[in-house]
């Protein structure tokens, strides 16, 4: 049997007889005689081999043509033609034409946690990639810790953090770091004096050690509430209901201040606290409400009797001048008379005797 084929310039033709290749047929017209069978490939495409690879590049001619790519167990490798992504090759052995378009490769060790290897961050968000990759995010107000198989690792800033999807276990714990805050609200309490009433008391916080936070302490925001409450429990305990009241605004410094040490070991920093509300029940309300009544009655009832002290000294004093001096008397006298002529529209007063006596006997009947 004769035949004939033509190999194009972007071509190659792979000759075999009862399945070995016999013959290379690169650019050209050729004759073949036998019952062979004419495989002709496309440059621009990967060589998809019709039997193994391996016995195929024992011809010297088809080896020089292909470029071998071998991909371990533990590897991937991204192939790129011409600079641009196009496609994963897992696990196997890989050819591709040389000469027509420009072939590269980034081959990747997964048995690694880190990406060492030159990938553009954005072609790891590839649909095609993104199933051999783990990912995690820190928000710009986070700061995150790193443990690789349950070991730390090391702190992580704000950012996005890519790592090869082995068995190998990764963890990232991440914490918001802004400034927060802790309402421990509804805390029944009894002061020193027996008196019942419930406190609503805030606490502003900040961490300032995430290592110490997470690594040494669980749950560190339910430890700080418990340690406040209890603190504050102590501390009213230790008052009257007086100096509770009295020293509301204070008891917030004096609290953190004995209880520093232990919210430094939580990793974390007070910055301000205080009582909000404090409630009294319905019975001890009536009752402080009585006392202020009385003390308000008592402070006017005070008052009063300062100011009719106050007059009566006046008085006094104007009753001593006007004895001692007889013109001051007259003018009191003219002072009267003129207050007496506003309101009344005659007045008839005989003799030129005393007229204060006169005006007395007037108005005394």
């Amino acid at each position: 049997m004769i035949k004939k084929v033509h190999i194009n310039a972007y071509q190659v033709g792979l000759v075999f007889e009862n399945k070995e290749l016999v013959q290379v047929l690169e650019a050209g017209s050729f004759w073949l005689f036998g019952n062979k069978e004419v495989f002709v490939y496309e440059k621009k495409q990967s060589f998809v081999t019709p039997i193994e690879l391996n016995i195929l590049l024992q011809n010297e001619k088809l080896g020089t043509l292909l470029e071998v790519v071998e991909v371990a167990d533990n590897e991937l490798a991204l192939y790129f033609v011409n600079g641009i992504f196009k496609e994963v090759m897992t696990t196997g052995r890989y050819a591709f034409w040389k000469g027509y378009v420009e072939n590269s490769f980034i081959k990747a060790d997964l048995s690694k946690v880190f990406i060492t290897e030159a990938v553009p961050t954005a072609l790891l968000e590839h649909a095609k990639v993104k199933m051999f990759v783990r990912r995690f995010q820190v928000a710009n107000f986070e700061k995150g810790l790193l443990f690789v198989n349950g070991v730390f690792e090391k702190e992580l800033s704000a950012g996005t953090y890519y790592f090869w999807n082995n068995a190998t276990s990764v963890e990232v714990k991440s914490v918001d770091v802004r400034q927060q805050q802790l309402e421990i609200s509804g805390q029944e309490l009894l002061t020193k004096d027996k008196a019942g009433l419930r406190i609503n008391f805030f606490v502003r916080y900040q961490i300032t050690d995430i290592f110490k936070a997470l690594t040494e302490n669980k749950d560190f925001e339910k430890q700080l509430y418990v340690l406040m409450q209890l603190a504050l429990r102590a501390f009213v305990g230790g008052l009257t209901l007086d100096e509770l009241l009295n020293r509301k605004d204070a008891i917030a410094q004096e609290i953190l201040e004995n209880v520093q040490a232990k919210i430094s070991a939580l990793g974390l920093v007070v910055s301000d606290a205080g009582i909000r509300d404090v409630i009294l029940p319905g019975d001890m309300k009536e009752i402080m409400n009585q006392v202020l009544v009385a003390e308000k009655k008592a402070q006017a009832n005070s008052i009063m009797r300062r100011e009719e002290t106050a007059s009566t000294r006046s008085l006094l004093n104007t009753a001593k001048l006007m004895e001692e001096n007889e013109m001051l008397w007259k003018l009191k006298e003219m002072e009267y008379v003129e207050k007496i002529a506003d309101k009344i529209g005659e007045i008839t007063i005989s003799g030129s005797g005393n007229v204060i006596s006169q005006l007395k006997e007037i108005f005394v009947k």
